[in-house]
């Protein structure tokens, strides 16, 4: 196979940080190349190299064996590189249509949009037709954005990149939204693009995916390629070793469950999002002392909203949550985290921690006012700084200054800082919401390892994670939300990953 875009000893630096060190990557006619790394290895850099976002500091690109300089997006598109981000770019009011030649819209007059220029409908929509025919898809054009599933959106977002000429297309975190089912029908669709001669770059964080889907995997450490290889012959242990640098231990221990007395009861919960819409609608559960309940779902049914509901940073329509049997639905955070929560939130940077403050600041933060980090109206900054030194070397937080400011903090170890602050509070119940989100692979091992040690020691833990393995894995039991209903709750021995997946997508046949 030829090489149809090449990087030659690329190179990119933003101050001190070598982001990229001289990387050699080279991608091949008609194959999926898949990219893994751990978070900040240097891959999205590489990507915004190749398709024009960012302009290298040393090398070459070459594309169809001659070199190539990109000034913008525009230039890498007009060579045939397309990039699809994690996030769609697509217009939720618009139509399908709409969105597939939004910013090369035709017009019936002058050739390009104008004031006076009428939309032509009639090329575009044979084109696009033509399309998504040659990949078997049926797409209604006239259907708005906003009423399709997120499975049908992904695929929008290639048959635009088609649309705009692409032959070398990079996906960015593809399935980090879709259901099992969606992930497979993408990688079907995946398939058929390489046999009409495209050729893909996935960038994923999941192993099992990147060894069902690849050609080759290019593995990225620390700014430099550290190695590629053939998937026919490579394990998930061997890539997860290539990506740390260390041996990684990727089975979860988990011993038999001894589930307590519930810990936390809800029952018939309403809860409206930020735009007074239903997002939590009649979910009824229990969580016993001693097990994980996962929640899993495509993101977006709810989940966000049940977790904050049950922290109390989210008003409640209708319904009740008890807490160790009293009534805690118009608690405050404060009062339930007097009364034994730990909250890892959604969202760290927002939510989880204060971005100036130190990292003892941080670890204080829920407990500032109790002993042993206060005595009457006094902080005893000693015992603050010898608890954070202490969980400093326990959860291995880099780096380890007690004065660090969080902000600082790489998301890794922001997440290793607020799981710490969390778990060493004796805490009887841990909400924990995607755990490991942005999280290094050497890092998901750390924290499923405590979460796992705090249901051992009989905490009650919902698990609220995107990631089906992870809940999978973790739990002992599982419940699935969809449209922001609980429409079945699964011991772990019946929650088989086909069975979860079609729920997940709102399926309820047995």
């Amino acid at each position: 196979m030829s090489a149809v875009l090449e990087a030659r000893r690329i190179s990119k630096r933003y101050g001190r940080v070598l982001a990229n060190d001289a990387i050699d990557f080279t991608v091949n006619s008609g194959e999926i190349q898949v990219l893994l790394g751990e978070n900040g290895a240097g891959k999205t850099t590489l990507m915004n190299l190749l398709y024009g976002l960012e302009r290298p500091d040393g090398g070459e690109i070459w594309v169809d064996e001659q070199p190539a300089a990109f000034s913008s997006p525009k230039d890498a598109i007009d060579r045939g590189i397309v990039m699809v981000h994690q996030h769609f770019m697509l217009v939720p009011v618009f139509t399908v249509l709409e969105n597939v030649v939004l910013g090369v819209e035709q017009t019936r007059k002058s050739g390009r949009l104008g004031k006076l220029g009428r939309l032509e409908k009639g090329k575009p929509e044979r084109r696009i037709r033509e399309l998504a025919d040659q990949l078997s898809l049926n797409l209604d054009l006239n259907a708005k954005v906003a009423d399709l599933p997120v499975g049908i959106q992904q695929k929008i977002e290639i048959i635009k990149a088609l649309y705009r000429g692409a032959r070398i297309l990079i996906l960015d975190e593809p399935t980090a939204v879709l259901t099992p089912a969606e992930t497979g029908e993408l990688f079907d669709l995946l398939r058929k693009l390489t046999h009409q001669g495209l050729s893909i770059v996935l960038i994923t964080h999941k192993l099992k995916e990147a060894l069902a889907i690849a050609d080759r995997i290019s593995v990225m450490r620390q700014g430099q390629m550290v190695g590629t290889v053939d998937p026919m012959t490579a394990t998930e242990a061997k890539l997860a070793e290539l990506m740390v640098g260390r041996k990684v231990i990727l089975q979860i221990e988990k011993p038999p469950v001894q589930p307590g007395e519930p810990i936390v009861t809800v029952q018939n919960l309403r809860v409206l999002d930020d735009r007074k819409h239903v997002a939590v609608n009649d979910a009824s559960l229990t969580i016993r002392a001693g097990e994980i309940l996962g929640i899993a779902g495509v993101q977006g049914n709810g989940q966000t909203e049940l977790s904050e509901a049950l922290a109390g940073l989210r008003p409640i329509a209708s319904g009740q949550i008890t807490f160790l049997g009293q009534d805690v639905t118009r608690e405050s955070p404060r009062t339930l985290i007097d009364r034994g929560l730990a909250h890892v939130p959604e969202d760290r940077g927002k939510n989880g921690i204060v971005k100036p403050s130190s990292l003892a600041e941080n670890i204080a933060l829920c407990t500032y006012y109790k002993p042993p980090f206060a005595k009457g109206l006094q902080l005893r900054e000693g015992a603050i700084v010898r608890q954070t030194t202490r969980l400093i070397e326990e959860f291995d937080i880099r780096p380890g200054n007690p004065g660090y400011p969080a902000g600082s903090l790489s998301g890794g170890n922001q997440q290793k800082l607020i799981m710490a602050r969390e778990l060493s509070r004796n805490a009887k119940f841990l909400i924990a919401c995607q755990p490991t989100r942005g999280v290094d692979i050497g890092a998901i091992e750390l924290i499923h390892r405590r979460i796992i040690e705090a249901r051992t020691q009989g905490m009650a833990v919902l698990l609220i994670s995107s990631e089906l393995d992870e809940v999978l894995a973790l739990s002992d039991r599982v419940a699935v939300m969809f449209q922001g209903r609980i429409i079945e709750t699964l011991a772990i021995e019946q929650a088989s990953r086909d069975r979860v997946g079609q729920l997940m997508g709102g399926s309820t046949l047995s």
